[in-house]
C-alpha cells in the first residue's frame, strides 16, 4: 500500500491520470490524499470530481478556495462569481451528488504514517497555517467551518466569507467574521507578519513579500516527527526551503507539472501538464 498525496488539480484531469498510471496507483490497494482545488480553471472538473468521488474510501481530500467557489455559484451563494470553466460540472445530471459530497469535505486533515523514516503525523491543508497555530489548533478551527458548512445553513458561511477583513486571526472573533477569518488561513493565504496579519492581495513568488511580511511558512514551528502539506501557491513551484513544510501546487492549470508525494518513500513524482 502506498499513501500519494497531489497538488492543486483545478479540473486538470488527463494529467491526473497520467501521473496516478506513472506510479501504478491502485484504488483497492493504494491512498490517494489531495490538497484541494480540485476544480476550476482547468478544462475538466465534472470528469475530476466523477473520478475522485468514484475512489470512495481510497480518496481523502481538504477543501481549497476554489473548490469553496464552486460550492458558493452552485448554490447561488454567489451570482456573480466566474462560472466558464465549471460549466460543465453545474450542468451536469449528478452536479448535486457531487457538489454534496465536496460539502462534507473538510478544511484540515492529520493522520499518522509509517514512513521509511518512521511514523510522521502528517498535517494537511490546502494553503497554510498561521503563525503561532500548532496542528491541533488548526484542527479545532478547521472544524469549526467544516461544521457550518455541513449544516443547514451552509448557505450563509459560502454568502459571507469573500473578503479580506479581518486580516488577523483574534479568539475574540464570532460569527461570520470568525468563519472568514479561518477560512482565509487556511484556504488564501501566502504572506503573512509574524503576528499573522494576512496579505491577501500578493499572489507572487515569495522573495516579493512587503516590508514586514513573510511568506508563511517561515513562521511556522514543527517537531520533528510532524510534516506539513499544502497547495495553493503555483509560483512557489513546490520549494519551501523546509524539509518538513512540502508545497505540492507545481502549477499544472498554468501548463507547468502536476506533482504528487509518496509519503511512504518521500518521493516526488511530476507529469508535464502543457496542452492538458
Amino acid at each position: 500500500m502506498a499513501t500519494y498525496v497531489v497538488g492543486d488539480i483545478q479540473g486538470c484531469y488527463q494529467p491526473l491520470r497520467r501521473l496516478l498510471a506513472e506510479v501504478d496507483f491502485h484504488s483497492g490497494r493504494d491512498e490517494l490524499w489531495s490538497v484541494g482545488d480540485l476544480v476550476n480553471r482547468g478544462p475538466q472538473s465534472l470528469e475530476t470530481l466523477r473520478y475522485l468521488h468514484g475512489l470512495g474510501s481510497a480518496f481523502t481530500g481538504v477543501l481549497g478556495n476554489h473548490d469553496l467557489h464552486f460550492l458558493a455559484i452552485h448554490s447561488k451563494a454567489k451570482t456573480d462569481g466566474k462560472t466558464k470553466t465549471l460549466k460543465d460540472l453545474l450542468n451536469a445530471p449528478d452536479c448535486r451528488q457531487l457538489f454534496e459530497w465536496v460539502r462534507q469535505l473538510p478544511l484540515a486533515f492529520q493522520q499518522s504514517v509509517a514512513t521509511d523514516a518512521g511514523p510522521r503525523e502528517v498535517l494537511m491543508v490546502h494553503a497554510g497555517i498561521a503563525p503561532h497555530w500548532d496542528a491541533a489548533f488548526t484542527l479545532a478551527r478547521a472544524e469549526e467551518v467544516t461544521d457550518a458548512l455541513r449544516g443547514k445553513d451552509f448557505v450563509l458561511l459560502l454568502q459571507g466569507m469573500y473578503g479580506d477583513l479581518p486580516d488577523r486571526w483574534q479568539p475574540s472573533l464570532t460569527g461570520i467574521e470568525r468563519m472568514r477569518v479561518i477560512t482565509n488561513v487556511l484556504t488564501r493565504i501566502r504572506f503573512c507578519t509574524p503576528e499573522g496579519r494576512l496579505d491577501l492581495t500578493n499572489k507572487e513568488q515569495a522573495d516579493t513579500a512587503l516590508p514586514g511580511y513573510s511568506p508563511w511558512f517561515e513562521f511556522v514551528q514543527l517537531r520533528p516527527e510532524q510534516l506539513l502539506l499544502f497547495g495553493h501557491w503555483a509560483t512557489l513551484d513546490g520549494i519551501t526551503n523546509r524539509i518538513n513544510i512540502i508545497g505540492l501546487d507545481t502549477g499544472c492549470v498554468w501548463g507547468r507539472c502536476l506533482s504528487l508525494l509518496h509519503l511512504e518513500k518521500h518521493e516526488r513524482v511530476s507529469v508535464t501538464c502543457t496542452g492538458s
